[in-house]
């Protein structure tokens, strides 16, 4: 037992140990995104920065996905008892869950994310004004966006897959704050991984996937309130 009882508190029930079981968590839940992703980051390591496996980048980035999900499940979730923790069983389970529904907003979200970047890529053999790039990237930095609010979503909720993507449209521009935290978070991954590389930005995976956690908070307490029972 963790709780206070008549006015004594526990072991398990103190700032520290909520601290520890933060911690705790944070590190399994880091060991257990890189192996979930370690095959797709061992191809994105190994690849040349060149436009032609711009389609195999994004064949190595749908592991992520998934890991992501059960990680952001896990977290959100997480036990403050440091006697009752389980955070590699939680994580496990929410892969399974909800691994068929990450997939479809998932895989769809990189195939968009290959075709505009392949576009990109081609610009000038195409012949095709430099002008182009703008609306790509605008559609472009759309995807993404939706994407990973339709991740948020697809990980918390049971929705069916056009609702989750109708929400992550809806909630782009009713919870400005989060797209906007979204935009910088992710901007703050894409400097990483280019002064540095795929593999560092993988070591700060489980810190990054809390920061999409709490950025998000406002849009998930907002579903909860207004979309399930």
């Amino acid at each position: 037992m963790s709780r206070a009882t008549g006015g004594l508190r526990e072991f398990g029930d103190g700032p520290l140990s909520r601290a520890a079981a933060t911690v705790h968590t944070l590190l399994v839940v880091e060991l257990l995104l890189l192996a979930s992703m370690l095959p797709g980051l061992a191809v994105l390591v190994l690849l040349d920065r060149d436009s032609s496996n711009l389609p195999l980048v994004a064949a190595a980035a749908l592991p992520l996905g998934p890991a992501v999900s059960a990680a952001l499940h896990t977290l959100r979730h997480q036990r403050p008892d440091l006697t009752d923790l389980r955070p590699a069983a939680a994580f496990r389970r929410a892969y399974r869950a909800n691994l068929a529904g990450v997939l479809r907003v998932w895989a769809p979200t990189l195939l968009w994310l290959a075709v505009i970047a392949v576009n990109l890529a081609n610009l000038p053999a195409a012949a095709v004004p430099g002008w182009w790039a703008v609306p790509l990237v605008v559609v472009g930095a759309g995807v993404i966006l939706v994407g990973v609010n339709a991740l948020v979503i697809v990980s918390l909720f049971a929705f069916r897959t056009r609702d989750v993507l109708r929400l992550a449209v809806y909630y782009l521009a009713r919870r400005p704050g989060v797209t906007v935290g979204n935009v910088a978070l992710l901007a703050a991954a894409a400097g990483v991984t280019a002064v540095f590389s795929e593999a560092v930005l993988a070591l700060f995976a489980a810190l990054l996937v809390l920061a999409l956690l709490r950025i998000g908070d406002p849009m998930i307490d907002d579903i909860r309130a207004e979309f399930t029972a």
